[in-house]
């Protein structure tokens, strides 16, 4: 997977696109099974053409930048929706900066100029609630009938239920505030997880007793907090078992959102790595100690909670 940041970067792929490409567009927050969806049928119209395959996606999200202040909770950042791309058959992702210019796009001018003379697209494939350009006029039968202008087809997929639901990213970001992570699970295809690079914190874990890998996960709000038992990927052969706490660290007057997590039986310096860490098991929210001890103690309480559930799933 390659990644375009911006139209202009698009030169560098211009014989690769010399004869069309096979497109979607949408924000893919999550890419959850309906996303996987999408991007399987993409594949697949992709194969039968021999031509390429082109995800655009947007920074911020439309939502952001036209709600910053109501804009719901993303459920990845950039860099894991790109890391989750790389997983996948896809061969570019083209990043579009969702500015003012581009907002004031046209739904005309969004298909003339960039669908067809920036990616010379040759097929595109949407959701069904797809809408695009200036006012969001832009749809499903609209680009039908610019396909036949200009010479694209269009695919239209139908919604992705679950359980007579339909999967979206607002059902998973509902589930996770309970938190339901078997729901949540079960709407994605895969746990929840962050990924991030190891810092250095405030290294108040190792005084008590609790060394602690710290993330930061670039983002102003969480989707969920609270205390999980964890599995840690990118450290070993392996998943590693941990306890981590997402959130705030109110007992120690946090103000930004962290995630600190505790790997059991593990000694071994991990600053600078990046890791993923899977959120497995709820064991309680995110709460205000009076003082070290008191949080020693929870922390305590927690860990034999983390280790009860994983020395079950051995069992099973």
């Amino acid at each position: 997977m390659q990644l375009i940041r911006g139209l202009h970067n698009l030169r560098a792929c211009h014989k690769r696109f010399s004869e069309g490409c096979i497109l979607t567009i949408g924000n893919f927050d999550g890419i959850h099974l309906g996303h996987q969806q999408v991007l399987e049928t993409l594949c697949q119209t992709a194969k039968q053409s021999g031509l390429p395959t082109v995800v655009m996606i947007f920074e911020p999200l439309p939502i952001e930048y036209f709600s910053p202040r109501t804009a719901p909770v993303r459920l990845m950042n950039l860099r894991e929706k790109l890391q989750a791309f790389s997983e996948t058959r896809i061969d570019y992702v083209l990043c579009m900066p969702f500015n003012e210019a581009f907002a004031n796009l046209t739904a005309q001018a969004f298909v003339e100029q960039v669908l067809v003379e920036a990616l010379n697209i040759k097929h595109l494939v949407i959701g069904d609630d797809f809408r695009f350009g200036k006012g969001r006029r832009g749809d499903y039968a609209y680009l039908q009938k610019a396909g036949e202008a200009f010479d694209f087809s269009v695919t239209d997929m139908p919604t992705f239920c679950r359980q007579e639901e339909r999967v979206s990213s607002t059902r998973i970001r509902a589930a996770l505030q309970t938190p339901d992570l078997e729901e949540a699970q079960s709407l994605l295809g895969r746990s929840f997880a962050f990924s991030g690079r190891v810092i250095h914190g405030q290294k108040l874990g190792r005084t008590i007793g609790f060394p602690t890998l710290n993330l930061n996960p670039k983002r102003i709000q969480m989707p969920v907090m609270g205390v999980f038992a964890v599995w840690v990927d990118g450290i070993a052969e392996r998943p590693w078992p941990g306890v981590a706490n997402i959130g705030l660290r109110p007992t120690v007057d946090g103000i930004r959102p962290s995630i600190e997590v505790h790997l059991f039986d593990w000694d071994q310096d991990l600053y600078g790595r990046h890791i993923e860490v899977n959120l497995a098991y709820y064991i309680r929210p995110e709460m205000k100690f009076d003082g070290l001890d008191a949080l020693k103690r929870q922390i305590a309480k927690d860990a034999g909670q983390a280790r009860e559930f994983f020395a079950a799933c051995e069992r099973k």
